[in-house]
């Protein structure tokens, strides 16, 4: 099942229903969020739900964290991080991102958020195209898998609630780009702040926008 070719499935079908008849073992949903944007790190959540949870979360119209409200989004992560046998977040920093490159970066935050599940899956349900390297987990890739599997899905909403926490506490700490509102993206006022004040240190270097000569100075980093 490693590295294999995304499969093709209607939406409404749910994948994992379709799993669950032809695999035996519990099945893990990887996704991330802030790979887009130009501050903060890159964030990944692993889940894994039990078969008889599907129906609940299916019930909740659960759906891509990007189409849903922020409440909305933070009344499911309550409800998913009940209905879960493990969950767990991992991020790559804005260095790592810059070394890395974003992609590279992207796989590793999906990487560290599997190895730190204290139950092991089955198998592991990959958003995108791109295989997770390092993993002794057998995965398979799914194209909008936050669109086909309700483990994608959910582990989405997780990543998308705790990075946004994340970035409206780092915001207190960076007041020049409104980072509470844009949430690291490149928003108008966002990208006007950076040519004002230059980037700072947890901003993205290796992304255009952030290429400024100048560089401010916060105290106190979390990462």
């Amino acid at each position: 099942m490693v590295g294999v070719e995304p499969v093709s499935i209607t939406p409404s079908s749910w994948l994992e229903l379709s799993i669950f008849l032809q695999f035996q073992g519990l099945l893990a949903g990887v996704d991330e969020v802030g790979r887009g944007a130009l501050f903060g790190p890159v964030v990944a959540a692993s889940l894994i739900l039990a078969k008889d949870a599907l129906p609940q979360l299916i019930a909740a119209e659960i759906k891509d964290s990007k189409k849903l409200s922020a409440v909305r989004r933070t009344q499911l992560a309550q409800q998913i991080t009940t209905l879960a046998v493990d969950w767990k977040i991992g991020f790559a920093t804005t260095k790592e991102i810059d070394r890395l490159n974003i992609l590279q970066a992207t796989l590793l935050a999906m990487k560290r958020a599997v190895l730190k599940l204290k139950v092991q899956p089955a198998l592991c349900l990959i958003d995108g195209n791109q295989p997770v390297g390092g993993l002794l987990v057998p995965q398979q890739t799914i194209i909008k898998g936050d669109e086909q599997s309700v483990n994608i899905a959910a582990a989405s909403i997780l990543a998308k609630v705790w990075r946004d926490d994340l970035i409206t506490r780092l915001a207190k700490k960076y007041p020049l780009y409104d980072l509470a509102n844009n949430k690291g993206y490149g928003s108008k006022g966002h990208l006007l702040a950076l040519q004002k004040y230059g980037p700072s240190p947890l901003h993205r270097l290796s992304f255009k926008p952030c290429q400024i000569n100048q560089q401010i100075d916060p105290p106190n980093q979390l990462l």
